[in-house]
């Protein structure tokens, strides 16, 4: 009887955990512009998926963008471009809308996305000159969320923020 009740209520439980949006990068999925992943530590994976259901994205994929791909960065006057200086502001643009998009449909108010990046970053981002001088400023894809009422964190907030959730 009692393992009747356990299957029974596994999908119910599922059903009651709240959607985070995740960086595909960090859940190990290769899709990086150099074709890699920078996944979270496995403890963290396990408490997110214990907590949560992971929903994951890269907005660079989402928007258009190939894998591998060149190195972005967002420049002075906000356009995100290549160290060559090609413009793929349409494509970030487009990823950071359908990742709100995502957040909207499935009622997701908190993201975990790769720091630095010029999509996910939030609260530090490279300068623009690919010199890898790092600046205050969020991603494309960060920006539109949390002008949406999103919260994000990024990857190195992650740990201390699990320590904040209730069971």
């Amino acid at each position: 009887m009692k393992l009747l009740m356990e299957i029974f209520l596994a999908p119910c439980q599922l059903l009651m955990r709240k959607p985070i949006l995740v960086s595909s990068c960090l859940l190990g999925c290769r899709v990086r512009f150099d074709k890699t992943s920078k996944p979270l530590p496995k403890e963290c994976l396990v408490v997110l998926e214990q907590k949560f259901n992971i929903v994951g994205v890269c907005p660079e994929i989402l928007g258009g963008l190939p894998c591998p791909r060149r190195p972005a960065e967002i420049s002075k006057n906000h356009q995100v471009l290549t160290q060559s200086g090609q413009v793929l502001s349409t494509f970030f643009l487009k990823g950071a809308h359908g990742a709100l998009n995502i957040c909207k449909n499935y009622g997701i108010q908190l993201a975990v996305l790769k720091s630095k990046s010029p999509s996910c970053g939030f609260g530090k981002i490279y300068d623009g000159t690919f010199s890898g001088c790092l600046i205050n400023g969020n991603g494309i894809t960060s920006d539109l969320l949390i002008k949406n009422g999103v919260k994000v964190i990024n990857e190195s907030e992650l740990d201390a923020w699990l320590k904040t959730v209730k069971e």
